[in-house]
């Protein structure tokens, strides 16, 4: 059974493990999520009846996301409800950009659970061997590819320098050449995607530590990783996180996991800044000034 902060809420541990639950189980949760209000009014019965299976599922679907029993899940949904920020019904219009304002609206009432599925343990390693490694790979495929960029690009400003390469089977002679006092962090939000797996194997074959993020706290990849740093997906399905491929949370993570690892490298990030710096200085014309 995956273990959860305690702080974890409900629904964003539902989303972490929904992916792996059985059909039964899987139609008690959503059905969590999806009548929340009224699920923390039922007895495990009434739950039980609605999503059509039987009592035990429901016990064991609690217990699958980290609760004893039904009781101390509806404790934590109401616990999850009550602190909710209350929605303002805001019409944003029929247009593109209502729709768009809409959508950041979305975006922006998700990202306060962003942290609520990593460990501090796992964090704090993560940062500790991302600082101090030989070799640094960063690298993902598909849609997880800039966020990958972005954080190499971040690491190496600082002084920290990352790799990321584009090719998926170049990624691998680079992942197998890796050894055990080199990192190599994958970003994959399904942690099922074939390419960024095979580079997890390599490394991981050649002893080197691997850091997943991901969006689920079960599945090919972190079977894999060293490191599993699990953010909380935007939607509550395995078909939203495949759909919906927001990735604005890594967006997020990527900045403050570069400036944490920063922070990691002391005296030596001051000196990086300062070449920056210098660096940014000298590529600024007389006509860049706006």
């Amino acid at each position: 059974m995956t273990v959860f902060s305690p702080s974890a809420p409900p629904t964003a541990r539902i989303a972490a493990v929904l992916n792996t639950m059985q059909p039964a189980e899987r139609r008690v949760a959503e059905l969590i999520v999806e009548s929340a209000d009224e699920v923390v009014e039922w007895t495990a019965q009434e739950l039980a009846e609605r999503a059509g299976v039987g009592r035990a599922t429901v016990v064991r679907t609690c217990q699958g996301i980290g609760y004893r029993g039904y009781p101390q899940l509806r404790v934590a949904l109401a616990a999850e409800l009550g602190s909710a920020p209350a929605e303002a019904a805001v019409d944003h219009g029929p247009g593109v950009l209502g729709r768009m304002r809409g959508e950041i609206d979305r975006l922006a009432t998700s990202l306060p659970a962003l942290a609520s599925l990593l460990d501090p343990d796992a964090v704090a390693e993560a940062v500790r061997v991302a600082a101090s490694a030989r070799r640094l790979l960063v690298l993902a495929n598909g849609l997880s590819s800039p966020i990958a960029n972005d954080l190499a690009m971040r690491l190496t400003a600082s002084g920290r320098a990352a790799e990321f390469i584009a090719d998926a089977i170049a990624q691998q002679i680079a992942a197998r050449h890796l050894t055990a006092d080199d990192v190599c962090l994958v970003v994959s939000g399904s942690g099922a995607n074939e390419a960024s797996l095979r580079v997890a194997t390599a490394a991981a074959r050649g002893g080197a530590t691997v850091i997943a993020v991901t969006s689920f706290a079960s599945s090919a990849l972190t079977e894999v990783a060293t490191l599993s740093l699990v953010l909380a997906p935007t939607g509550v399905s395995f078909r939203d996180e495949l759909e919906h491929a927001s990735r604005v949370a890594y967006l997020v993570f990527a900045e403050v996991f570069a400036a944490a690892v920063t922070t990691e490298r002391g005296d030596d990030a001051v000196q990086a800044r300062a070449h920056v710096l210098e660096v940014v200085s000298d590529n600024l014309g007389e006509g860049s000034e706006s």
